[in-house]
Formats: structure tokens, sequence, C-alpha cells
């Protein structure tokens, strides 16, 4: 079947929307000053080299399945609905920590849905996902790997570790208050499941779609036990990395240094995973960053947008959230204001709300509109509402701190 230029380009858009619009603008924006030398000023290096860092570490370390073999020995232990709905949810909540939000949900969602389809429990689907991506939004708000416009301002501001954690602490224990009721809101049922048999069973093709394993064959036990061996070697070596890259980000370690030597080392060990980091993303910042450098030429426009987001930071970052995400709201009024610690907090509330308002939340949509497409609708409603609760909460936490 072969598809047309038209078709192609529709696939991008589709696929990288962000990613174009934020071309589009950059490319706008060049007429309005003209390409130069000062353009490398305007881009972040340090932010995309541990963007870039992280990004490779968690590639490698879902594709050993670290991830999910931590979240089957914690499912095995439940013994109810309860139980496991909490297990689940919190997984993405403290993983998301570290682990950053989209990578807690590309791990843990489809372990959630393969769980509650063993276990008969397939009508908790909905509030189970839900709660899931809620959870890793909220969970990532805490720290500065935990998403990419926490990342991003953390850098920009020049605030110490201490003090961002400070920051967030208040919004990440009210989130997790308002998550364990919802979750006592859960039908207590008996549970009986042995999670480690069945998902050894049924689960290859879930890993292999969802978390990029390696399925390798091999025609002697000799062979099986070398390649775990190995297994725990890279494993081992990406945890180093990752403690790298958290040297890093509190700026104990040269950032440059650091970013090559992670690239190189999985590059020779493991190509799949340099193979598995989100470019796009990477090219995204990099547009955001020329639009932005070039509206902060421009005296007047600079002089507009500033006047309409200083003072209201917090507001500003909600509200352009809900239409262009997170993400991209970070990079655009970090430009225009100074009061990163308004940014910060508004860009983390502001993933709650709609659909797009946190990318990684497409990722929990995608998965059950793929495997269960005539609850999709009801996901979406419910998501929206859940959402708008979570939201409307924490934004009168805002108000009163």
């Amino acid at each position: 079947m072969k598809f047309s230029l038209k078709d192609k380009i529709v696939e991008v858009i589709k696929k990288d929307t962000v990613l174009v619009i934020a071309a589009i603008l950059a490319v706008i924006s060049m007429f309005f000053n003209p390409p130069s030398k000062k353009y490398i000023e305007f881009i972040d290096f340090r932010v995309l080299g541990i963007l870039l860092s992280l990004m490779i570490v968690m590639a490698g370390l879902s594709i050993n399945g670290i991830f999910e073999k931590l979240g089957k020995s914690l499912i095995g232990k439940c013994n109810s609905t309860r139980t496991l709905a909490f297990v689940l949810i919190f997984l993405c909540f403290f993983s998301s920590m570290l682990l950053t939000n989209d990578v807690a949900l590309i791990t843990f969602v489809p372990l959630a849905l393969l769980t509650l389809k063993m276990s008969g429990n397939e009508k908790l689907i909905i509030i189970v996902v839900v709660m899931q991506t809620i959870a890793a939004n909220l969970g990532s708000m805490l720290t500065p790997m935990g998403n990419p416009q926490n990342l991003y301002l953390y850098g920009i501001s020049g605030m110490g570790i201490g003090k961002f954690l400070l920051l967030m602490l208040p919004y990440t224990v009210v989130s997790a208050v308002l998550l364990c009721i919802v979750i006592f809101t859960v039908k207590k049922e008996e549970l009986t499941l042995d999670i480690e048999a069945k998902y050894t069973r049924n689960g290859k093709n879930i890993e292999e779609k969802s978390h990029r394993n390696v399925a390798l064959k091999f025609s002697s036990d000799e062979g099986a036990n070398k390649y775990a061996r190995n297994k725990n070697i890279r494993i081992t070596i990406y945890f180093v990395m990752f403690i790298l890259c958290i040297l890093v980000v509190v700026r104990v370690l040269p950032w440059h240094i650091i970013a090559g030597l992670i690239f190189i080392v999985a590059l020779f060990m493991e190509k799949e995973a340099v193979k598995g980091a989100d470019y796009a993303l990477l090219l995204t910042f990099i547009a955001f960053f020329i639009f932005i450098g070039n509206m902060g030429e421009i005296t007047a426009i600079k002089n507009m947008l500033s006047s309409l987001v200083k003072g209201r930071e917090v507001a500003a970052s909600i509200i352009s959230s809900q239409a262009v995400s997170n993400v991209p709201a970070a990079l655009l009024l970090s430009g225009f204001t100074t009061n990163y610690e308004g940014l910060i907090i508004g860009t983390n509330l502001g993933g709650l709300g709609t659909l797009i308002a946190s990318m990684a939340s497409l990722i929990s949509y995608k998965q059950v509109a793929n495997g269960y497409p005539n609850i999709k609708g009801k996901y979406f409603v419910s998501f929206t509402v859940w959402n708008v609760v979570f939201l409307a909460v924490l934004v009168m936490v805002a108000c009163v701190i």
C-alpha cells in the first residue's frame, strides 16, 4: 500500500503535532530576526543534554525489564481489588518522581491492563488508568527530573534542589491524599492472582509492544545464563548512569562530559536504548528556544507579552497548558518573566485538565483506546471530570499558599 506525500504529511502532523507547531513558529519568527550566530545562544544545550541522557537511561532500564519486575513483585502481594488499585496507582505516583511521568505510564499502564484482565476486574480499568495518569503527572512534579518542563525551569531558575522540593512538596502531599480518597471508593473484593506465572505466559506481546523489550532465543541453557548475567551487568551500568544524571541535575558534575559518556556507553552496550530516546521532544525544545529567542529580540512584542504574563504566572501557565500542553507552555512563558517559581507551579498543575494538557496523558488514552475501543468515550469523560476536580482542589491550595 503506497502513501502519498499528503498522507505522509498528515501522519507526521498527527504523530508530532507539538513539534510541527513549534517548527512553524520558529520559521515565522526568523522573518523578524534572521538567522545568525546568536541563535546558538538561544538554545539551552545543558537541558537538552540532561534530557537526552535521562531518556537513554530510562529506555535502557525499560528494555531490560527492571520496572516490570518491580511492578509484578508488588502486584503479586495484593489480596484485594482495592490493594491492587492502590499499588498500580502509586507505582505511577512514586516512580514518576525519578523515571519521568511518561516512562511511568509507558511501563505501568500496560501492566495494569493485563493484571485487571487476568483477575477478571476489567470494570476497574477506567478508574485505575485515569488515576494512574493523574498520579504520574502529579508525582512527577516533586522533582526536577520528574518531567521535561521541571528540568528546564529548574535549570534556568538556578534554584537549589532543596528549594525546588519544598516548593512542590505541599502540592504533592495534597495530591497523594486525594488519590487515597479516590482509591478508598474502589469496592474491596477478594483477589486471587498469580501475576508471575500468568505474566510470563501472556505478557510477551505487551512487553514487546509497550516496553521495547528485546526478545532473544537461545539454543542452550548456557546461552540463556550468559544473557542473564550480561543483563544484570547492563542494569547495573544503567543505574550508575542514572546516578550520574542526578548529580548533573543538582550541578555536581559537568553535563557535557556525562551526556557524552552516557551516549557512547549506551551506543556500544545497547543501541536500542539510544534509539528509544524521544528525539522529537528534543527538536521541539530547539524550535521553541529559537522562537522564544527571536521574540525576545523584538522589544514591542517582548514588552507586550511580559505585561500579560508578569504577576499572573500560575494562571497563565495553567490556561496555556490546556491548549498547547505544559512543556511548550513552560518554554514559551519563560521568555517573558523571571518568576520561575510561579511557572513551575503553574505548568505542573496545568498538566491536569484537558487530555493534551500533559502529553504523557495521551500514552494512557492510546493504551485504553487500542485495547478497549468500546470504552474510550467513557474513559475520556471520566478522565476530564477527575482532572478538573484535582485541578480545582490544587488551585485552591495554590491560592492559600
